[in-house]
């Protein structure tokens, strides 16, 4: 039988690891001194978040941000404002928007729609969004209606981003 370990192919039996070589301590030391520098960076990044969430909340009077998506969830065609009511800006129709949610106490749900417009039952969802703070409260309102017209008469020019007309049936 043969004995490799003597053969001269065999591979030595490993060193012992020394407990303390000199480009390991380096290495520990480069460690010790960048953690407490990582830290810091970590607790101002942490910090930093209820910040700028509160920065928002700091807007004097009523605001909202809007969104407007069109298509399905997975669509990339969305618009976006800040309406702001003291006094109004935001988009084209702010003035009349700030109106009809002054009248609703900024609930969207509660601004009085067109009963008498009639839409055509085509499916082209719009998804609309407004988050903000109206009279001190904290506003989140979020629906899907079937096309724009719906979306227009439901809640006239709340959610109107810009100036195209809906078009008419």
């Amino acid at each position: 039988m043969t004995n490799f370990s003597d053969s001269p192919h065999a591979s030595p039996a490993p060193a012992p690891f020394p407990s303390s070589s000199p480009s390991r301590s380096r290495a520990a030391r480069a460690a010790r001194r960048a953690l407490p520098a990582a830290t810091a960076a970590l607790l101002l990044a942490v910090g930093a978040a209820p910040a700028l969430a509160g920065s928002q909340d700091a807007l004097p009077g009523n605001w909202l941000q809007l969104t407007v998506t069109r298509g399905d969830a997975r669509s990339s065609d969305t618009r976006g404002t800040l309406l702001m009511c003291d006094p109004p800006q935001g988009h084209s129709r702010a003035a009349e928007a700030c109106d009809v949610l002054a009248r609703a106490d900024g609930d969207v749900d509660a601004v009085p729609g067109d009963g008498e417009r009639v839409c055509p039952l085509v499916y082209a969802p719009v998804t609309v969004r407004a988050q903000g703070r109206w009279n001190g409260r904290a506003v989140d309102y979020r629906h899907t209606f079937s096309n724009d017209c719906e979306r227009e008469a439901l809640t006239g020019a709340v959610f109107a981003l810009d100036d195209e007309q809906v078009p008419e049936v």
